[in-house]
């Protein structure tokens, strides 16, 4: 059987539409998942979004990035502080989420919350974090770790270079140099007017809008192949989800 490798965009509690992507790919016990972050902030079931990657794990080999809405929801469930930022934008639906969960579960999904890893870096020098990254020297070598789920400029740099650039001229930005590939999320590519995964350079940006009134994308990394869920707001009619 084939291992295949499988990245999935962000999720923002929409329960619904990651069990689509995941049946779309169906999803074999030898492959590997690559989730980029974002998990929860948005639509109802946020917590229960954890609680079902947590058990996928169990079954499946899957790396979590830790994507910024999850550092908002890792805080709450540490300190039980309320960020009015983090409330605004998506917080409010998490924190309704947990209502049916008790103490222990918070717990664990704390734990969930504080061991994933801000970037994976794959045998064949594939990239994948959340957001970005800005040092010349590659993410061995970013100061502030925070730039990994905020930093949009990565992206932003992709969509500017001029196509027909030489990779190996002496002015071509190192930051697209160290990578063979690289896997983000945070940036909707909707903002964009494209519900589809975009591809920029080796930049691919699979964040297709799932916290506003996009879908979930899932994307077979060694075919390029993609699937993808329903709208988000189709799947949960009664909600704005991040649609204030």
């Amino acid at each position: 059987m084939t291992k295949r490798t499988f990245v999935i965009g962000d999720i923002h509690g929409g329960l619904k539409a990651l069990l689509q992507v995941l049946n779309k790919l169906e999803v074999k016990e030898k492959d590997t998942l690559i989730f980029v972050g974002d998990y929860v902030d948005g639509w109802s079931e946020a917590a229960q979004v954890i609680q079902f990657l947590i058990e996928l794990s169990e079954k499946v080999n899957c790396i979590f990035i830790k994507g910024n809405h999850d550092v908002w929801c890792e805080n709450w469930l540490k300190t039980a502080v309320v960020k009015p930022l983090w409330y605004l934008h998506g917080g409010k639906e998490t924190i309704d989420s947990y209502d049916v969960f008790s103490e222990e579960d918070k717990k664990e999904h704390l734990s969930f919350f504080e061991n994933m890893p801000l970037y994976h870096l794959d045998e064949e020098n594939r990239l994948f974090l959340h957001a970005g990254f800005t040092s010349v020297h590659g993410v061995e070598k970013e100061i502030f770790t925070e730039n990994f789920y905020f930093d949009r400029t990565l992206w932003e740099l992709a969509l500017a270079m001029n196509k027909n650039m030489d990779k190996d001229a002496i002015h071509f930005p190192k930051r697209l140099q160290h990578y063979s590939e690289i896997y983000i999320g945070h940036t909707p590519t909707t903002n964009y007017g494209e519900t589809k995964p975009m591809n920029a350079f080796n930049v691919w940006n699979i964040d297709t809008g799932a916290a506003f009134k996009g879908k979930i994308t899932g994307i077979n990394i060694d075919t390029k192949r993609y699937f993808q869920s329903d709208n988000l707001p189709d799947l949960y009619p009664n909600e704005k989800g991040r649609n204030k």
